[in-house]
């Protein structure tokens, strides 16, 4: 059964819509700039790519507005982002329409998100940890006393990851098979991944997929920080900063943004006369955890493995793929050894495939960035267009990529996406023009 992509939508630090997103990136625009959501002063990294600002009741209907007092941050981009993917579907959903109008059978939907562990408010829990502490340290014990006591009983209905799709789901019906894939950086591509093998094989015939987070937190900058992933070497110079596969790379820049796309079987596709912007052609994933477990093992092998995974599903060869949109964060250690996947698993040819990084401009969303850069994908195929890369001035000689310098307008035919997380999971799916 063929799948294909119907609707669109993202919330990123380049606006409130993908139509924001596709055009600040064909002008080469970035979305970094200096935190302003929390007082970023103590931190080496102070700089993030933020989401502009919103208000979450403008884009829930009314019978559900009392819920937005259990959203975290990372639900009301998800929420954004699916809103448009259905609008963009042309599909009306019980969120949009009374139930005489609506558009999709809610029993045959399903909705598989990526998100991950969400950063509690810590304005919001402060006072309860103050009640727990005893001559200047925390006691675990005074917790479980006196300070659980001031936790409102709802409390954690904001930040468990399996909320995005709850909330999503309840908004617009979506009855269908549900699921949240919680593995970082690469669950975003691997939730579409999911939603598509539930399509191809009968169990849905509609799906929203994609993936949401919000990384601009101090808990989150504080751990990765720690982890000397982020870059502290540019706050003068945030739209700078991200330099994925450049020989000047200083680390990666975090921030928040959510993908959200419609899937459909073709036929329902055709029948409703919508716009197909692609067809996923094939998925590949896998395992492969580094020793070192906040690093990507140097040989890349769970990038080859995912990507020759994605080629035998999709039955076609390295050289019929026209584009490669990559994880590339701008860590250098973590940039060469996905190139070098992405080299063994495509051969001379992955030396020669135009290569489009989108976390220059964009920043490293966790949870969403590969559903961001999938909606890249379908927009390159649907334009004819691969932007230029922003912040690669030269690439690194270790990482040999054709990273793409200046705009190519062409047809392109196969489009490659890549995402790794640190703990070792890979994702690689292809998508093909329909046309």
């Amino acid at each position: 059964m063929t799948v294909c992509v119907t609707g669109l939508g993202a919330a990123t630090c380049l606006g409130l819509s993908y139509k924001d997103l596709w055009a600040g990136l064909c002008s080469g625009k970035s979305g970094i700039s200096r935190i302003t959501s929390f007082d970023p002063s103590s931190f080496k990294c102070q700089i993030a790519g933020q989401i502009p600002d919103f208000s979450i009741r403008d884009y829930v209907p009314k019978s559900v507005r009392k819920t937005t007092k259990l959203m975290s941050r990372d639900i009301e981009i998800a929420i954004i982002a699916a809103n448009e993917a259905f609008k963009d579907a042309g599909l009306k959903t019980k969120a949009f329409d009374d139930e005489q109008s609506i558009t999709i059978n809610p029993k045959r939907s399903a909705i598989i998100l990526g998100a991950n562990s969400i950063s509690c408010d810590l304005l919001e829990i402060s006072p309860s940890i103050a009640k727990g502490v005893v001559d200047g340290k925390f006691d675990i014990r005074k917790w479980g006393t006196d300070s659980i006591e001031t936790v409102t009983p709802l409390w954690l209905l904001k930040y468990l990851p399996n909320m995005l799709a709850c909330h999503i789901g309840i908004i617009h019906d979506l009855q269908g098979p549900s699921n949240t894939i919680t593995c970082a950086e690469s669950a975003g591509l691997l939730a579409i991944g999911e939603a598509y093998q539930i399509i191809a094989r009968g169990d849905a015939e509609l799906a929203l997929a994609g993936g949401g987070e919000s990384k601009v937190n101090p808990i989150v900058h504080m751990r990765q920080s720690l982890l000397k992933r982020a870059n502290d070497d540019s706050n003068d110079n945030p739209t700078e900063a991200c330099r994925p596969f450049d020989q000047n790379a200083k680390g990666c820049i975090f921030g928040e943004a959510a993908g959200c796309v419609v899937l459909e079987d073709l036929d329902r596709a055709k029948n409703h006369n919508a716009k197909i912007y692609a067809q996923i052609a094939g998925i590949g994933q896998s395992c492969s955890i580094n020793t070192k477990y906040e690093a990507l093992e140097p040989d890349g092998k769970g990038v080859q493995y995912a990507i020759e995974a994605a080629l035998a599903d999709a039955k076609i060869k390295p050289e019929q793929i026209d584009l490669i949109i990559p994880h590339g964060t701008g860590v250098v250690a973590d940039d060469i050894a996905e190139a070098t996947g992405i080299r063994n698993a495509l051969g001379t040819v992955g030396e020669k495939i135009p290569v489009f990084p989108t976390k220059s401009m964009v920043s490293n969303s966790g949870s969403g960035a590969g559903a961001v850069d999938f909606i890249v994908a379908c927009c390159a195929i649907n334009d004819g267009i691969i932007p230029a890369a922003k912040n690669c001035t030269t690439v690194n000689k270790e990482c040999k990529l054709n990273i793409v310098k200046e705009q190519i307008k062409k047809k392109i035919n196969y489009v490659l996406c890549t995402a790794y997380t640190y703990g070792g999971q890979t994702a690689a799916v292809i998508l093909k023009n329909e046309n």
